[in-house]
């Protein structure tokens, strides 16, 4: 395991938080906006910095009235400057479903490279200790199972999902060196499938996809026999993980989320209970690339954060379905071009 000898003793590490400063890349995001909840509950000065090429304001307007808070718009793959000490970074701006990473696949491939860069020289600058958000899809589609972190992965490089899963392998690498030759202080989490309030409905998952098309009164549509397996975590768990993590003193990757895995016809099922919906569930051919199987081992993580998810699948629907049922029609019937209906 790499060396944290040369950590910087001078920043606020207490996990109970005293005043400290933290940036947040992605904060507009899903996962980045709920974190940014965490912080500024933890006691700690928030800087939130988001393109809003996927984020969206909604989710950290609330904040905007909080002197403990502070927005930047601005792309992390350009040079970034914060003035001021600064103790914490976390590195989460990335595209994260495919739909946006076939849309936009040079600017996924820049904010894994560039701006994991840049978020490493601030935080070289800086002597501030930076998380970075990996993923399970460096896994690709695993040949092992359950995935371990010890898996080096099953990627396509040059396939459609390459664009993603590389440019987290390369955020990896990257941090992993300024980790070991400038002894930059570093956590990297893999994150596998979550879940919750903010999620965007439209974003082509297949969580939102399922409750998407259930309010619609749609069929549900999945991808090839439905047999492939996903593991869903609960917002809140892994925002907790997340903590735990940052706050530890293990530098090499953590995987953060529910190991309690269910097939995708089984988990549409449960979305068409859930919701009530009479709707059936349709099949089409499986994408390029696809996963068949997502279970992570949570191992490292139960034995060095202390931490497993709390929340069932059953109780974080309830919440995520209500969430979903109470957006306004306009956000209901905005589609992404892969599922619009066809005329």
């Amino acid at each position: 395991m790499p060396s944290d000898k040369n950590k910087n003793t001078t920043q606020s590490n207490s996990p109970s938080g005293d005043g400290g400063k933290v940036l947040i890349t992605g904060a507009a995001g899903f996962l980045g906006s709920h974190l940014c909840d965490r912080f500024i509950k933890e006691g700690f000065h928030v800087i939130g910095m988001d393109n809003l090429i996927t984020g969206d304001l909604k989710n950290i307007e609330h904040l905007f009235k909080l002197k403990e808070f502070e927005f930047y718009h601005h792309d992390v793959s350009k040079f970034i400057h914060v003035t001021g000490n600064l103790d914490y970074i976390l590195h989460f701006a990335s595209p994260a479903s495919p739909i946006d990473y076939l849309k936009i696949p040079i600017q996924t491939l820049k904010v894994g490279s560039l701006g994991t860069h840049n978020c490493l020289g601030l935080a070289l600058a800086k002597k501030a200790r930076i998380l970075v958000a990996s993923t399970s899809e460096v896994y690709g589609d695993p040949l092992v199972h359950p995935q371990d972190e010890e898996y080096w992965g099953n990627v396509n490089p040059v396939g459609p999902r390459g664009v993603y899963d590389e440019a987290k392998r390369f955020q990896e690498a990257m941090t992993m060196a300024y980790h070991t030759f400038h002894n930059v202080d570093t956590r990297i989490v893999r994150i596998f499938n979550t879940y919750g309030p903010r999620m965007r409905l439209n974003d082509g998952r297949a969580l939102p996809a399922f409750i998407g098309q259930a309010l619609r009164g749609e069929d549900l549509t999945v991808f090839g026999d439905g047999s492939q397996t996903r593991s869903f975590c609960y917002v809140d768990d892994l925002i907790e993980g997340i903590y735990r993590l940052l706050m530890s003193d293990y530098a090499l990757p953590v995987n953060i989320g529910n190991p309690d895995e269910i097939s995708l016809k089984d988990f549409a099922e449960e979305i068409i209970r859930l919701t009530g919906t009479k709707q059936k569930i349709v099949y089409k051919e499986l994408p390029k690339d696809d996963p068949k199987q997502r279970q992570q081992d949570i191992t490292k993580a139960r034995k060095l954060l202390g931490w497993e998810p709390k929340v069932s699948r059953a109780e974080g629907l309830k919440i995520t379905y209500a969430y979903f049922k109470g957006l306004p029609k306009e956000e209901l019937n905005k589609l992404p071009k892969e599922f619009e209906r066809k005329k």
